[in-house]
């Protein structure tokens, strides 16, 4: 069975690091070392762009962590609208950098539509060592 741990956090700029906060934490508490920087850098990412972009005023996101022991996928739902895409820019562009550097540092990269919002997602290939193998 994989682990899994999700928050909710306001659409405040304090929010995003108290999210990398939480990631960090709950990885480390289940033994996940492996990628550990990447993970909080996305983290970082996704929730800037849920505040900044995602989140209608008054609302929240939620940040859910999912460990299965190969892998550990980070999901940051928010109600927000629109589709986020990794953005094929040159360096000189202005924004989008973001998605850019998540896009590449995760194994995989998604958004998932829903009514209303959207989930945008990251998986991470890990060591098998992690606690939530078998």
């Amino acid at each position: 069975m994989p682990l899994t741990q999700q928050r909710r956090f306001p659409r405040d700029p304090r929010s995003v690091g108290a999210a990398r906060n939480f990631a960090v934490e709950t990885l480390t508490g289940w033994g996940v070392a492996d990628r550990l920087n990447d993970i909080r850098v996305c983290v970082s990412e996704l929730a800037t762009n849920a505040v900044l972009h995602g989140v209608p005023a008054g609302r929240e996101f939620c940040l859910r962590l999912v460990n299965d022991g190969l892998l550990v996928r980070i999901e940051v739902r928010d109600s927000g609208g629109g589709c986020p895409e990794v953005p094929h820019q040159e360096a000189e562009g202005e924004g989008g950098r973001g998605l850019l550097l998540a896009g590449a540092l995760g194994d995989e990269f998604g958004v998932t539509t829903h009514v209303p919002g959207k989930t945008v997602w990251l998986v991470f290939k890990v060591g098998s060592g992690g606690a939530g193998c078998g």
